[in-house]
């Protein structure tokens, strides 16, 4: 009489506690178990830790190593079968692939370098090094912070995980899989372009055709690009200042004219440097990083001096739907009446971070070669998640998040400043009309990124101020706190935190 279990062959990895190990390696939330064990066995196999012609558990004994039904191990099996990872043989049981590394070049041992290697010295060959760029730093486990009050992140919250799954699976029908798979070279998603041109736009009274719009991976990929068209060393440009950090390090990049115009409560103020400029970068909806609104004077008045001075306005309305006020007012682009503006935007700044998705608006010269660009740099973004984009907001899901993304601001932005009046009215707030940050001014014997290393401590996290000015001195003492990747019910706690920190000081 034959059992089901057999003896175990001596080419089985004998270890229960190595196949425990491997199974926790590839335990993650957004698997299923069948996913988890075929990611398990692949990267056993492919980093050799399982060998062509291992023999590897029974389903039954894998099944019970593991404590998962059987039928999720006979699942996991038959899909690495069927993709050429397993090799089934008849009353014998599973084998690894004798094939499965075929073709894949040998790894060199870790460690070990060609002498060539070992003498090549990288800091002459670079002409240009990013990384020693002031830069915005945050926590890459930003996640497991209980306070964490940072601009941009991911709010699970808010994201509408059912709508964004609806048009995934939508956009992964026959017909639609047709339209988009194909290499598009240097166009875009015909039905992304209609759903800006005529949806997206129209809010902020930007009226485009659609050779004037250009899709890119998020509205930083718009910046670098046009600046690589626009810009070379020599060429002028002023900044806010203080001004989004990895705007002014693209600038710079390509010209040491980069010059700085203080900011006041009403934005960008207009000032005689203007006229020796070619190019303004300007953030008016919402200035970053203090938030405030240009408001509609000054708007039409800059206009005035971009005509008078032959100036070019790069117009970034990175917040563009943000905003508390039943009314907010237009785009600068909707002012122009000259073609003075290039327009950038977000369509993901709404959504998730993760989606990189923003596009520009400008004359069809210009966009005609931003394609060309692209094309060297890209070919073009993902047109999968351009479908899928441009099915959210025809099905109304995207005005849908607007509105309960402003809603979930203006809750925050109340519940912040009640908080820090309470907790901490030695702090001046600036206020603002929209977006998902406040800028605050310290107390002077408090500084910034002292306070953050001490508030991180406390379980809060913030972002010092100082990286946003163009020089690091003379910055001010001031600290950035978003609201829009904490929950509402949690700023409140997070400010008394903050305090506490502050007093530890």
């Amino acid at each position: 009489m034959t059992t089901d279990r057999q003896p175990a062959s001596p080419s089985i990895p004998p270890s229960v506690a190595m196949w425990e190990q491997l199974f926790r390696r590839s335990a993650r939330p957004s698997l299923s178990l069948q996913g988890q064990i075929r990611e398990m066995l692949v990267d056993a196999i492919l980093s050799g830790i399982l060998a062509p012609g291992d023999a590897i558990p029974s389903s039954r004994e894998l099944a019970k190593l593991l404590g998962v039904g059987r039928i999720t191990v006979v699942m996991a099996y038959q899909q690495l079968t069927e993709e050429a990872f397993l090799l089934s043989r008849e009353r014998k049981g599973h084998f690894i692939h004798p094939d499965v590394l075929q073709g894949r070049t040998a790894e060199r041992t870790p460690g070990r370098s060609t002498d060539a290697e070992a003498h090549t010295d990288w800091s002459r060959r670079l002409w240009l090094r990013p990384s020693l760029q002031r830069s915005i730093v945050k926590e890459d486990d930003w996640q497991r912070f209980p306070y964490p009050f940072l601009y941009g992140q991911f709010d699970k919250e808010l994201f509408p995980t059912a709508a964004w799954r609806e048009c995934c699976l939508k956009s992964l029908g026959v017909v639609d899989i047709r339209m988009w798979a194909p290499d598009h070279i240097t166009r875009d998603d015909d039905s992304l372009i209609q759903q800006v041109q005529t949806k997206i736009l129209p809010r902020r009274g930007v009226w485009a055709s659609p050779d004037e719009i250009i899709i890119t991976v998020g509205a930083q990929h718009a910046l670098y690009m046009v600046a690589d068209l626009l810009m070379r060393e020599g060429t002028s440009i002023g900044i806010e200042n203080p001004c989004y950090p990895d705007a002014r390090n693209i600038f710079s990049s390509r010209t040491s004219q980069v010059i700085p115009i203080g900011v006041d409560g009403d934005g960008l103020p207009i000032v005689s440097a203007m006229r020796k400029l070619e190019y303004l970068y300007v953030t008016p909806s919402h200035q970053c990083p203090t938030g405030v609104t240009m408001p509609l004077e000054r708007r039409e008045a800059l206009l005035e001096a971009a005509q008078k001075h032959d100036l070019i306005i790069i117009e970034d309305d990175y917040e563009s739907e943000s905003s508390f006020d039943e009314q907010p007012i237009p785009a600068l682009k909707s002012l122009d009446r000259n073609n003075r503006v290039i327009y950038i935007g977000s369509l993901s700044k709404s959504l998730a971070p993760g989606l990189r998705v923003g596009y520009i608006v400008a004359p069809p010269e210009l966009i005609k070669e931003l394609r060309a660009l692209r094309r060297l740099m890209i070919r073009h973004p993902s047109t999968f998640i351009q479908r899928t984009l441009a099915m959210f907001i025809s099905l109304g899901h995207y005005e849908a998040q607007l509105r309960r993304l402003g809603q979930a601001q203006k809750e925050r932005h109340a519940e912040l400043t009640a908080a820090m009046a309470r907790y901490l009215p030695q702090c001046r707030i600036t206020p603002v009309r929209g977006g998902g940050s406040c800028w605050v001014q310290l107390p002077d014997h408090i500084p910034a990124q002292a306070l953050a290393r001490q508030a991180a401590e406390h379980g809060v996290l913030i972002e010092p101020g100082d990286v946003f000015f163009t020089s690091p001195r003379n910055t001010g003492n001031f600290i950035r706190l978003g609201y829009q990747s904490i929950p509402a019910g949690q700023i409140a706690q997070g400010i008394k935190a903050l305090a506490e920190a502050m007093h530890c000081m």
